[in-house]
């Protein structure tokens, strides 16, 4: 069949490349020159099961109380316009802060994350991809006790859905990276998740875009998609700035614009964009971490790609501005640099923003709709490279009406009991 995967980032790549494997004519719109420009561009490089834990549980609405009005806040809001889209989002969310949703959560997320490390272990070998790849795992480090004691709860849970985490006392962390020497001494401990991966995601999207082309599949860059085609109760295609589109099947890819292409067709997603920063500068030798690090007190995460050191951190609900603020990419500046002071000229770097689309229970949106014909791929949050390469896979697989390798419950948009 004809299948139209609207969004060439690392999601929509990883799709097209499944389907066209399966068999089928596909072909690919993106708005950008070319693939993974936008929110698949600069992230944090990590493959990162470990953070499974999804944004809503019991422990964040103290943080967040504690964070409002603070512009260097690791996560903020700004609620200073009517939005009833972010209003009824942030209602989802408050019902997914217990501890049984968060458990019920935790358990959905790791199973799509899981999977899909391992069907990235498959792509890597079969394809022989190179992508500043690092396999020694992710470490995870904790400066206070009481965030530490949080930390390891969590990571007895997800020990518990089958993700090997260890736990480091403070010189065992400096034992795993030396970068982290300067800071040894403040650390309550920390806890390894060592089959966790890191890279870099644009490379990987380049790479998969181009093997999707070899495969078949049309790559139709700089041509905006206006509105989905439709026909009763069956998708049809996509309207563009280059004129009509048909399809036999359309696949949304669209990350944080999904929810504005699906609503006129009136299916709503419960999808906020959150806005993350990075820094990437030029790394200095041994002073510069090669094991990627997540720094749980700032909720900055680090990776190593090639020559290069990748920081990244922050989440600003400021709708769909994509804009840096200054202050914000230079606090992940701060914070890098005094983490690992000796990792690079942290006066020169080069600064970006994306917007992440985020589910209310931080659980990706995989699977049909009421629309015969419209497939959801989207919705994964900060979780997208972590996540694409088995979504991919598994959407690929429902869609062919094969037996999926595994159980999709829990991951489409039916769970939220709205009008599919």
């Amino acid at each position: 069949m004809k299948v139209l995967v609207l969004g060439a980032g690392i999601i929509g790549a990883t799709t097209a490349y499944h389907l066209a494997e399966a068999g089928h004519q596909v072909v690919v719109l993106d708005r950008q020159s070319g693939p993974g420009l936008e929110t698949s561009f600069a992230n944090g490089g990590q493959i990162s099961p470990c953070h499974a834990e999804p944004w809503a549980n019991p422990g964040v609405l103290p943080k967040v109380l504690k964070w409002l009005g603070r512009e260097d806040a690791p996560l903020l809001f700004r609620w200073n316009r009517f939005d009833p889209a972010l209003w009824a989002w942030g209602l989802r969310f408050l019902s997914n802060c217990t501890r049984d949703r968060a458990v019920l959560n935790t358990e959905r997320t790791l199973r799509i994350a899981l999977y899909s490390r391992d069907c990235l272990r498959d792509l890597r070998q079969r394809l022989t991809l190179d992508y500043d790849q690092r396999t020694q795992g992710i470490l995870h480090v904790y400066r206070s006790a009481r965030e530490f004691d949080q930390g390891c709860r969590a990571a007895e849970l997800m020990n518990r859905f089958g993700l090997d985490r260890q736990i480091q006392d403070r010189s065992q962390c400096v034992a795993l990276e030396p970068a982290l020497s300067a800071v040894g001494p403040e650390l309550a401990g920390g806890i390894l998740t060592p089959g966790d991966e890191s890279g870099d995601a644009h490379k990987f999207t380049r790479a998969m875009a181009d093997h999707a082309a070899r495969r078949g599949a049309q790559f139709r860059y700089g041509t905006t998609v206006t509105h989905l085609l439709t026909d009763g109760e069956r998708v049809t295609g996509a309207a563009t700035d280059q004129g009509d589109i048909k399809a036999d099947s359309v696949v949304l890819a669209l990350g944080s614009w999904s929810p504005l292409l699906s609503r006129p067709a009136g299916i709503r997603l419960p999808i906020v964009p959150a806005k993350g920063y990075s820094i990437t500068l030029a790394a200095d030798g041994p002073a510069a971490p090669t094991l990627s690090i997540t720094d749980d007190e700032h909720k900055m995460v680090y990776s190593r790609l090639g020559d290069r050191l990748r920081a990244a951190g922050t989440a600003e609900m400021a709708g769909y501005d994509p804009s840096l603020n200054e202050r914000r990419w230079r606090l992940i500046a701060s914070h890098a640099r005094a983490l690992f002071p000796g990792a690079g000229d942290f006066d020169h770097v080069e600064p970006w923003a994306g917007l992440r689309p985020v589910t209310p229970d931080s659980v990706p949106l995989i699977g049909p709709t009421r629309l015969r014909g419209l497939w959801l791929n989207t919705g994964h949050g900060t979780l997208g490279w972590t996540m694409a390469c088995g979504s991919a896979r598994l959407l690929s697989q429902l869609m062919d009406g094969k037996s999926p390798d595994i159980d999709p419950a829990g991951l489409g948009i039916g769970r939220f009991r709205i009008p599919l």
